[in-house]
């Protein structure tokens, strides 16, 4: 059953995220103003080298005062494709560079509240650059056994819904289901 918009305005923007108002009317009639989260859309890049092994950044987030692994990934800008933010994102946050950025999977991670999508890549590790320009990302740099993604996963050591996603997909993807 489609909601039917009989009309949308924003209460907050900024550059990070909006903050509207939808004039909604359900099937069953009932008219109402749902609150609609804005974002920009998110790269995640999977990057795998030749053991076997994935890399992720050890990090911090403050909002849920949390610490878990995560994928490489960022806001696409407006001149960029998705592929293009993913690698440009790894090179940043981990100081490697990577080849052939290949669609892994296309996620929209709350599409109740927000319109945000998220675009995962898998790509190959080519070689390291260099130390990451984005000192602020992380506090490790690390690659992890795909072996070891399960085990991280069910001690929640990896959450936020882009690495997870990107995660899984990548474990069907060498299982080849």
């Amino acid at each position: 059953m489609q909601w039917k918009i009989h009309g949308e305005r924003p209460i907050y923007e900024n550059p990070w995220v909006n903050v509207w108002l939808v004039d909604v009317e359900q099937p069953d009639g009932h008219r109402w103003e749902h609150h609609v989260l804005k974002l920009r859309h998110l790269a995640v890049a999977a990057v795998v080298n030749e053991h076997k092994q994935v890399l992720m950044m050890w990090r911090h987030r403050f909002i849920t005062d949390s610490w878990a692994w995560e994928l490489p990934m960022g806001l696409i800008e407006a001149d960029e494709s998705p592929a293009e933010a993913a690698a440009r994102e790894v090179l940043e946050e981990t100081g490697w560079r990577v080849a052939e950025v290949k669609p892994l999977i296309y996620a929209q991670p709350a599409n109740g509240i927000t319109d945000s999508e998220h675009f995962v890549f898998r790509a190959n590790a080519v070689e390291y650059a260099g130390p990451p320009t984005e000192r602020n990302e992380s506090d490790r740099i690390e690659w992890i056994p795909l072996s070891e993604l399960r085990g991280m996963i069910d001690r929640r050591e990896i959450v936020s819904s882009g690495s997870l996603v990107g995660v899984l997909y990548l474990l069907l993807d060498e299982a080849g289901l």
